[in-house]
């Protein structure tokens, strides 16, 4: 893995753009795909907000997407979806319907509108705008992570939310990575200190490398009890999958929730998990495909806990400190 950057955009084909407004206190994350890639997706939150997500359930018939849409601003939020499509269409990407062209673009929401950011946008929300201007800044290269993009205005129980991701190689030389937007109504951190419940999955240090402590205190904390929240994310593999296959590997992708937020896929989250396959690499076999979807959940996990570890805090009043803001005078 010497050549990995640890982010999606080690898988091959698979660009990443950020739009981010800290005055807002939000923004949008784009996905964007060289060639249309398979791709489904699997809802485990009680309150979702989402884009064209029916469509990728197995039993329907499109079978590929152009990209995938990650952002805050809740309902108003899936108005980035729009923007993203522009920009594929300006570029003559999209399915082929006779004459027109429609670019599939499958998206999911965060609940980030009482995070202290100025929400006062007038008639129209700007999150198409923000949505154009993430396909604007998508590159195949590294892409910041914390508070950037979907995860500018995301918070958990104990410490700030942010973006985060990770990546893997399978035995069979298969990659695998996840992105991420953390904003859990639950805690990526063990009780009230600084251990993440991810950390038997650390890679070198990725988010501070302080190991696993003994677990003493596994009380329920919550940010609040009548918000809503939801962690959203994607994991992408350069694997050939079929369209039932990518559904599966959803699926275990959001073991990788369980595993790095405690609790998670409540009834006012909205947990969402989309996967995706380039197909750049011929596969058929069965064993293979069970260690991607291992590694699906454990790269998620990863990829958790780095958006809160890197994140930092929105330049507001009375905004949700972040680990760093806590931890980092103990030298950790």
């Amino acid at each position: 893995m010497a050549d990995l950057l640890n982010l999606l955009t080690d898988v091959e084909g698979v660009a990443v753009g950020h739009s981010t407004d800290l005055a807002l206190g939000s923004g949008v994350t784009a996905i964007i795909f060289d060639e249309p890639a398979v791709a489904s997706c699997i809802v485990l939150g009680g309150a979702p907000g989402g884009r064209d997500t029916a469509l990728m359930d197995p039993a329907m018939t499109v079978g590929t997407v152009d990209a995938l849409v990650l952002s805050g601003g809740s309902a108003f939020g899936l108005d980035a979806a729009g923007g993203v499509q522009a920009g594929l269409r300006e570029i003559g990407r999209g399915l082929k319907v006779g004459d027109a062209l429609v670019p599939i673009v499958p998206q999911a929401i965060l609940f980030d509108l009482i995070n202290g950011g100025d929400k006062d946008w007038g008639l129209h929300s700007p999150y198409r705008d923000l949505g154009y201007a993430a396909f604007k800044a998508a590159r195949k290269e590294p892409f910041a992570l914390g508070t950037v993009g979907a995860g500018t205005g995301a918070t958990t129980a104990t410490v700030k939310g942010g973006l985060g991701s990770a990546s893997a190689v399978s035995s069979r030389g298969y990659r695998v990575a996840a992105i991420v937007a953390v904003n859990a109504l639950g805690s990526a951190t063990i009780g009230d200190g600084p251990h993440f419940w991810a950390a038997p999955f650390e890679q070198n240090g990725e988010f501070g490398g302080l190991g696993m402590p003994q677990v003493t205190d596994s009380r329920l904390r919550l940010k609040g009890t009548n918000v809503t929240a939801t962690t959203i994310g994607a994991v992408v593999t350069d694997a050939q999958l079929t369209k039932a296959e990518a559904h599966r590997l959803s699926i275990s992708a959001h073991d990788g929730f369980a595993r790095a937020l405690l609790p998670t896929h409540l009834p006012l989250d909205g947990d969402t998990v989309f996967a995706a396959s380039t197909g750049k690499h011929a596969r058929d076999d069965m064993p293979s495909f069970m260690e991607l979807c291992h590694l699906a959940a454990t790269v998620m996990a990863r990829a958790i806990a780095r958006g809160v570890y890197e994140a930092t805090a929105l330049p507001v009043e009375d905004g949700q400190a972040a680990w760093r803001d806590r931890f980092a005078k103990l030298g950790l």
